[in-house]
């Protein structure tokens, strides 16, 4: 590949830069138009992973009003389907033109580098804890290095804030690490992740499914469809089973009802979050808190119950040993395609748990000594969501991005890092409706931008961050991500409050204490 060359100035300068046109990027841009945003797309279109990192089977995981922007709802909102990767980009598309944010984006236009331009003090300020930084100080603080097209020059440009919606997922694939010779390199089939899986058109994936023994590592959502597509790939005496091989279980549920109750009562009410532990919470409300565990307990214990009676999960040993609050408390609760179980008892998909396993020259070999036999191996393994920040981030930032030993990065209000000044991170922070989140906290971002509130200092918002992380570790093992399901009422509450809109959104108390939160109840100041 040829060596890339940096155009020398002049720069193209501008007020606000956002990275990525993805669900967070067309929120962000939506929200900070006044201030006419250039956003750097990659791709040729909005989307993000929704267009470029998803199968032909993907579907979202909840119903379209709970995936919906607070001020465009769905056009068939009320379809009790879950929509297609195809009808979430459409949707989002729609959003785009019809709030005029594609005047805004620059497709085909990959961001390479970013350099710290602003001074000394900025980020002395940033750290002071009696400190103001202006969000738009009125000279450029950050250079963006951007390739358009694929082109061989790099043409510079130069911004007074910085916001990266680049996300988690897609781009870099997560590989496990084997021990010397025993890796993918000694397998004579054909091995590949997930990310090269999903840009297979139908037939592509057919064929390389077919008539083949597949082995899918990873049992989370990606896994678990991918498992589904082998095995329809597989129909008729000629199909072969595809393989699971499964490290660590994890609660899954068919559907969002529980013993004939909505799902939504246990976890996304003002009452059933009440249950749950919260940051900032007093000595009264911990006390309360603590007196009401058997009671959040016995929540887990009766979903568990139904998953246990409507999935199969005895018979074929996958059953986590861990309580389904875990999953939910650390986002990782799947949703389970219909004929998953299915295609199980037809001996489509059949399981294989191991701690550890490795290459050898015709498949799989595990540490019970165990051999599997397979013409293909792909590994839903995941992404290096941190990997991408770090190719594009400066010293001394890039090491600032994750927190030890947690590994998650410290935002405020899971937008602002206190020691990188001048930039903003949306959709880096997850809960049950993560488009919801974005977009709350792309209004909460553009009012700060617009100074009609000030931050915490440094020192404080670090504060908050911890105590939310602290929350989070003591609610699931499973603490990797910044995750906010259990409390993610009380966080919008928070964000409300500081932008001087009334926390409580809905119009009486009893749907304040009994109905569900979502983007329509953020649609309005009030």
């Amino acid at each position: 590949m040829a060596a890339l060359h940096h155009e020398n100035p002049p720069l193209i300068v501008s007020k606000i830069a956002i990275i990525g046109a993805g669900v967070s990027g067309i929120a962000a841009a939506k929200q900070l138009s006044r201030h006419n945003p250039v956003v750097f797309e990659a791709t040729d279109s909005v989307g993000g992973v929704w267009k470029t990192c998803a199968y032909n089977s993907t579907k979202l995981q909840s119903a379209r009003k709970d995936y919906e922007f607070s001020d465009f709802p769905w056009p068939n909102r009320d379809d009790p389907s879950f929509p297609t990767h195809v009808e979430i980009v459409d949707y989002l598309e729609s959003y785009a033109k019809h709030f005029d944010v594609l005047k805004f984006v620059k497709f085909n236009s990959k961001v390479m580098e970013l350099r710290f331009v602003g001074h000394q003090e900025s980020t002395e300020l940033a750290a002071n804890p009696g400190a103001y930084v202006s969000p738009l100080p009125g000279h450029p603080v950050w250079q963006i290095a951007v390739q358009t097209n694929n082109s061989e020059i790099l043409q510079w440009y130069a911004f007074e804030f910085v916001v990266v919606c680049i996300g988690k997922y897609g781009d870099i694939p997560r590989i496990p690490k084997f021990p010397n010779n025993k890796g993918p390199e000694v397998f004579q089939g054909k091995v590949l992740h997930s990310l090269d899986y999903c840009k297979l058109d139908k037939d592509g994936a057919t064929q390389l499914l077919k008539g083949k023994k597949v082995a899918v590592i990873g049992y989370k959502k990606s896994a678990i469809d991918l498992a589904v597509e082998c095995a329809e790939a597989n129909q008729g005496p000629e199909g072969e089973p595809c393989t699971m091989v499964v490290r660590t279980l994890h609660w899954t549920v068919p559907h969002y009802w529980v013993w004939g109750l909505p799902f939504f009562l246990f976890y996304s009410t003002r009452s059933s979050q009440f249950l749950h532990e919260r940051p900032n919470q007093g000595i009264l409300r911990t006390l309360l808190c603590y007196m009401l565990s058997p009671l959040r307990r016995g929540v887990s214990k009766f979903i568990e119950s139904y998953l246990l009676w409507k999935l199969p999960l005895h018979k074929y040993g996958l059953k986590p040993e861990h309580p389904f609050e875990e999953d939910y408390a650390s986002c990782q609760m799947a949703i389970m395609p219909e004929n998953f179980f299915t295609e199980a008892d037809k001996g489509n998909i059949v399981f294989k748990k191991s701690s550890n396993w490795w290459f050898w020259k015709d498949g799989i070999e595990f540490d019970d000594d165990t051999k599997l036999k397979a013409d293909v191996v792909i590994l839903a393994t995941g992404y290096e969501g941190k990997k991408k920040l770090k190719t594009i981030l400066p010293d001394p930032f890039r090491s600032l991005i994750e927190y030890h030993p947690s590994g998650v990065m410290p935002l405020y209000r899971g937008t602002i890092h206190p020691l990188i000044p001048n930039m903003a991170f949306v959709g880096y922070i997850e809960s049950v409706a993560n488009l919801h989140t974005s977009e709350l906290r792309s209004m909460w971002l553009a009012r700060y931008v617009d100074e009609k509130f000030k931050l915490p200092s440094a020192e404080n918002m670090l504060e908050q961050i911890y105590k939310e992380m602290e929350v989070s570790r003591r609610t699931t093992r499973f603490y990797k991500r910044h995750c906010i399901s259990t409390f993610s009422i009380n966080h919008s509450d928070e964000i409300c409050e500081e932008m001087g809109w009334n926390s409580w959104r809905k119009g009486s108390w009893f749907a304040e204490a009994f109905s569900p939160y979502g983007g329509q109840d953020y649609s309005h100041k009030n």
